[in-house]
């Protein structure tokens, strides 16, 4: 283990021992070693082009066929992901009762694979797609079965794999990219069960992730820059509190100045870290006891 990780975790042991009952929020940082790419680099800007934006997909279909066409070729990196031990190691800090809950900002469900209890899904669930007519829901595996008929020369397709699984297809005609209607009511828009770039966070939603935080004692950030509003606004509410905020992640975060503890250091190494001394804390206590 790495120095920086060292005394990472050595800090975050401290704070737990002053704040026994962390929130903690995710970001894409926390799913890298599941073979998830993120979007950004360490100083908070775009690693790759933006990704689509709630207001562009609902506009046109062409901006849903070019959707759609590269989330055939890119999902599967995404549905076949398995948890990395960042989320089993906060699934078992949830366990010991270290944890109040997790606030995340994936949408690829790999704190629940990893046994998380208490997970609120900030952006939504990348597994579902939504008809933004009748609201009907529909496991998204079943729509790429039926997209993948509609469109069999598009299968297989070779592409570099996107963050929340999209891909890379330049110089490619979507035109002729064949969408289904809803089964329901056969003219509604489907789109995946996520809060897009540009789209709102459902509010009760954001209400339940923001009860989470204020039954806690501290918040922990893993993973995340916090450039996006959606995750930035429980930060500033936990030092607005009072609520000390601690964060585990690599570069620039809009988050900088209210941090009671940064950590530039191995998301995984630090909390594998931090759950064996609080773990040997309480072994220690137990015996003594």
């Amino acid at each position: 283990m790495s120095s920086k990780s060292q005394a990472c975790a050595q800090a975050l042991i401290d704070l737990v021992r002053c704040y026994p009952r962390l929130c903690v929020l995710t970001g894409a940082g926390v799913s890298t070693d599941s073979g998830i790419p993120d979007y950004r680099d360490e100083k908070g800007e775009w690693k790759r082009p933006p990704p689509m934006t709630h207001q562009a997909y609902m506009q046109g279909p062409l901006a849903r066929q070019r959707y759609w066409a590269r989330s055939l070729v890119g999902f599967r990196l995404l549905a076949g992901a398995e948890p990395g031990r960042a989320h089993h190691t906060l699934a078992a800090l949830e366990a010991q009762g270290f944890i109040e809950g997790i606030i995340t900002q994936n949408v690829d469900r790999l704190h629940q694979k990893a046994g998380s209890k208490r997970v609120v899904d900030l952006h939504g669930r990348a597994d579902l797609v939504r008809c933004m007519q009748c609201n009907l829901l529909v496991r998204r595996h079943v729509l790429h079965d039926h997209l993948a008929t509609l469109n069999p020369d598009w299968v297989g397709m070779d592409a570099e794999i996107a963050p929340d699984g999209d891909a890379y297809l330049d110089n490619v005609d979507f035109s002729s990219f064949r969408l289904p209607d809803c089964p329901r009511c056969g003219h509604g828009i489907l789109k995946p069960d996520v809060v897009f770039f540009g789209d709102n966070v459902p509010r009760w939603r954001l209400d339940r992730a923001m009860s989470m935080l204020d039954d806690s004692q501290a918040l922990l950030v893993v993973g995340s820059s916090l450039m996006v509003f959606s995750g930035f606004r429980f930060a500033r509410h936990a030092a607005a509190k009072g609520i000390p905020v601690a964060c585990i992640n690599r570069g620039h975060t809009r988050a900088d100045a209210l941090y009671t503890l940064k950590c530039e250091a191995s998301i995984d190494e630090s909390l594998t870290a931090l759950l064996a001394g609080l773990s040997g804390a309480q072994t220690a206590r137990a015996t003594t006891d």
